[in-house]
């Protein structure tokens, strides 16, 4: 197999002064692309802003030989947001990839949770996905070519304590994925998914061993989206890595039952919820329309009607 290389591509990565977005910025400049390493340079819990830790990650770049440019955008607002994009189309006049990794955290059990807090967080995980990936759309259609990945997590997919926010926006950016691979098809733009976990300024604080921290690189999680954003990558595809270690989630839905008309009931819901929850036969759809056959497919045959 030929090393994968992104030789004449050009890469946005937000949340890239630190942590995984470093690593992700490094290995793409590595590999030949040129890089906008995006960064507001806040703390953990978004306050605050600086610049020096993106042009550290520049400097770095540009040391190895590498093209880059540092830029502060807030990914919450989109007018900076475009602006980064014209700055990078102004200087290299495509862009191929977009890696949404930027991101906060404001933890805390939901009942105490700030309606602030919440709406904070959604704001950056998923609305500023939303915002890159709206920002830099066009081009990737214009040019029949795009490679963009979301930043998901384990709090999304399967929820974790004091992060319902977090988790929300996180499994928010799962649905976003979905629908644009269906909309991105046709123009070459492949939508992935990462749920990473690494030591990042985000994980200190969840009491893991250092012995453990130590397998938790970075590198690792960053080895699974460079082949995402690849050129023969996949789409559609939520890869999970950490300490080494890759697999996929896949949302699954079970074959089911069909209740007759007379017997659409809650108690017999409840009666054959065993049989509904049974995983024998069940299948990842494509799109939400697959389940809407499955149902009526379900329906026409008990009652021998032709739709």
């Amino acid at each position: 197999m030929s090393d994968i290389r992104f030789d004449g591509r050009t890469a946005i990565v937000t949340g890239a002064g630190n942590g995984l977005g470093k690593s992700h910025a490094l290995a793409l400049a590595a590999r030949g692309a040129r890089v906008v390493v995006n960064d507001l340079g806040g703390a953990r819990d978004g306050s605050g802003g600086s610049l020096s830790a993106a042009e550290e990650v520049v400097q770095e770049i540009q040391a190895a030989g590498g093209e880059a440019f540092a830029d502060g955008a807030n990914v919450a607002i989109a007018d900076d947001v475009e602006a980064m994009v014209a700055k990078a189309m102004s200087k290299w006049g495509r862009i191929d990839i977009l890696i949404n990794n930027a991101g906060i955290l404001r933890d805390k059990s939901f009942v105490k949770m700030p309606t602030e807090d919440f709406k904070l967080v959604l704001d950056v995980h998923l609305m500023g996905s939303v915002n890159c990936t709206k920002a830099v759309w066009p081009t990737m259609r214009d040019q029949q070519y795009g490679r963009i990945v979301m930043t998901t997590s384990s709090s999304g997919l399967y929820g974790n304590f004091g992060q319902s926010n977090y988790g929300a926006a996180k499994l928010g950016l799962v649905g976003l994925m979905n629908t644009l691979h269906i909309e991105g098809v046709k123009y070459n733009i492949r939508i992935n998914s990462i749920a990473p976990v690494a030591k990042t300024r985000m994980t200190e604080d969840l009491g893991i061993p250092q012995p453990a921290l130590e397998l938790l690189t970075p590198e690792a999680v960053t080895a699974g989206v460079v082949f995402l954003v690849s050129e023969d990558g996949p789409s559609r595809t939520v890869l999970c890595a950490g300490a080494g270690g890759f697999s996929r989630a896949v949302i699954y839905e079970t074959d089911g039952v069909y209740l007759k008309p007379e017997d659409q009931t809650p108690e017999n819901v409840a009666a054959n919820f065993d049989q509904i929850s049974n995983p024998v036969g069940q299948l990842a759809y494509a799109a939400g329309s697959e389940q809407s056959v499955k149902y009526l497919t379900k329906a026409a045959t008990a009652l021998r009607m032709k739709l």
